[in-house]
């Protein structure tokens, strides 16, 4: 099996995101992540350089990669033009194709995303149908949203919505051809492969932690 360090740099975010770091801290200091969790993108850049491979499995297996918010502020404030947030982007994917995912917390969500935003994108055509934000799952909504829910057909319509409706408009039911499509899209840029290495995490973890 190819070593992590050689997986990276295939992804073609890793080229663009660390091309010529000289570990400065100024994604640090600007990265409004750092000034609320443990989390310093000037040492992941620096423990990618040097290419050591346990310390990239470390990364994969941790919390760290998984705190970056994506605003890309390293981007627009890097005096050598690194993007930090890229080089995020290729680890946590690297993370979810090795497994290494399921042996942290946060990494673990990557399951409950897949299932969730995933899921819904091939079964209604929309990231987030508000039919698929179950309250169990996220009570965080509070109790508007178990209202919000079964009042679903009329509260959207009212709106301006066509909640479910054949035709045009937002929240409207995609016709099978255009599901048929997406699904299309995602087998052909490897997006199902992707899920199922996620699966395997899924998996992984299930046999692992059963008693």
């Amino acid at each position: 099996m190819a070593s992590l360090l050689s997986q990276l740099k295939d992804d073609i975010r890793f080229s663009e995101g660390l091309s010529a770091c000289m570990n400065c801290g100024i994604c640090t200091a600007v990265c409004p992540a750092a000034a609320y969790f443990d989390y310093d993108p000037r040492r992941i850049c620096q423990l990618v350089q040097t290419g050591d491979e346990q310390d990239l499995e470390n990364l994969l297996k941790g919390e760290e990669i998984w705190m970056c918010g994506q605003c890309l502020s390293c981007k627009a404030r890097c005096p050598r033009g690194n993007v930090p947030g890229y080089l995020i982007q290729a680890l946590r994917k690297l993370s979810q194709q090795s497994g290494h995912f399921i042996h942290s917390r946060e990494g673990r969500k990557q399951i409950r995303l897949k299932r969730r935003i995933g899921h819904s994108i091939l079964e209604t055509g929309y990231c987030v149908h508000p039919q698929m934000v179950e309250p169990e799952t996220h009570p965080e909504q509070g109790p508007v949203w178990v209202w919000a829910l079964e009042q679903g057909a009329d509260l959207y319509r009212r709106c301006g919505s066509n909640y479910y409706g054949e035709g045009e408009g937002g929240l409207r039911k995609m016709a099978p051809g255009v599901l048929d499509e997406l699904e299309a899209i995602f087998e052909e840029t490897g997006g199902l492969r992707f899920w199922e290495a996620i699966e395997r995490g899924a998996e992984e973890l299930k046999l692992n932690t059963e008693p």
